[in-house]
């Protein structure tokens, strides 16, 4: 697969923005000391829509069907528009956010948001789960055009780590934990895919999110890792690409719900199955009884059902 073109950075600019917010927050090191209480201020803006080039780009890197989203815009390439709002309702918690890692997040598609419109953003802080030793917080991001506001709802769960476990089993940010979740031994495989070591560099050039641990192999392997990894929401996007393709035949419109857990580092390079069961449940890992990267659920809509 060709390399996605440098030109798409220049569409990244509020997120290119809010990373360097963070960032100038992190060296200042200055922050609240206070909770906030939950749920939080809604942050609400508008930005630009994708351009068709970069959609496009999107889907060939997602091993997608071009052809199953004419018109409209994937959903799972949300992170393209919504991550920079969503850096907005996190900056006032007392935590260090630039130790944030991505744990997981629930998709509700409710209607297909029209490509080349402006998009509507509103994102919040939902909750906020504290111990001593990390917190989990849940961040609620609504998003479509005017004429159907809340088309897609995110709800993203994010961890940070306070401090090292009592049997100091410190681990890298997103390092595999010994319970970590397995492929179903009984899992069908939809698509097998070999995943090239510049993959976080490209998802990085089509969303914004130019974390290094996904780019720079030096800082990943600063971080506690081999090589670089790939992005948790690069793992959702070719998994539901997959769904679309090898379970919809395309239809991407039946797609209804996705939800994932980021469980395990993805090395790059790989080779990353994805795999579901007829109850629902989403993998992407080596194999079925292995383990996996990501585990989830999802849910679509019977053949002819109405949007």
């Amino acid at each position: 697969m060709s390399p996605v073109p440098l030109k798409h950075i220049l569409e990244q600019g509020p997120m290119l923005r809010a990373l360097g917010a963070t960032a100038f927050g992190a060296a200042r090191g200055r922050r609240s000391t206070a909770t906030p209480a939950t749920p939080g201020p809604w942050i609400e803006t508008e930005a630009r829509a994708p351009s068709p080039e970069l959609v496009r780009a999107f889907v060939a890197f997602t091993r997608g069907d071009q052809a199953s989203y004419r018109g409209v815009l994937p959903p799972h390439l949300f992170p393209q528009w919504t991550l920079a709002a969503a850096s907005r309702a996190l900056a006032g918690v007392p935590y260090p956010i630039q130790k944030i890692v991505n744990a997981g997040v629930k998709l509700d598609i409710r209607a297909p948001i029209a490509a080349g419109q402006p998009l509507v953003v509103r994102a919040r802080l939902e909750t906020i789960d504290e111990s001593p030793t990390r917190v989990v917080m849940t961040t609620r991001i609504e998003t479509g055009t005017q004429a159907t506001p809340d088309a897609l709802v995110a709800e993203l769960r994010t961890y940070v780590p306070l401090a090292v476990k009592p049997d100091g089993g410190a681990r890298p940010n997103g390092a595999a934990r010994p319970d970590v979740p397995r492929v179903a031994a009984g899992a069908r495989e939809l698509a097998y895919l070999r995943v090239a070591a510049d993959a976080g560099l490209d998802f990085a050039k089509l969303t914004g999110d130019f974390n290094p641990i996904h780019w720079i192999p030096a800082y990943a392997r600063a971080a506690g890792f081999k090589a670089c990894v790939l992005h948790g929401f690069g793992e959702l996007a070719l998994a539901t690409s997959a769904l679309v393709r090898g379970l919809l035949s395309g239809d991407a419109r039946r797609l209804r719900a996705v939800e994932a857990r980021f469980t395990r580092p993805f090395v790059l390079p790989g080779k990353l199955g994805i795999y579901v069961t007829d109850a629902g449940e989403l993998f992407a890992g080596d194999a079925p009884g292995g383990a996996a990267y990501l585990a989830g659920r999802f849910e679509i809509a019977a053949t002819g059902e109405p949007r």
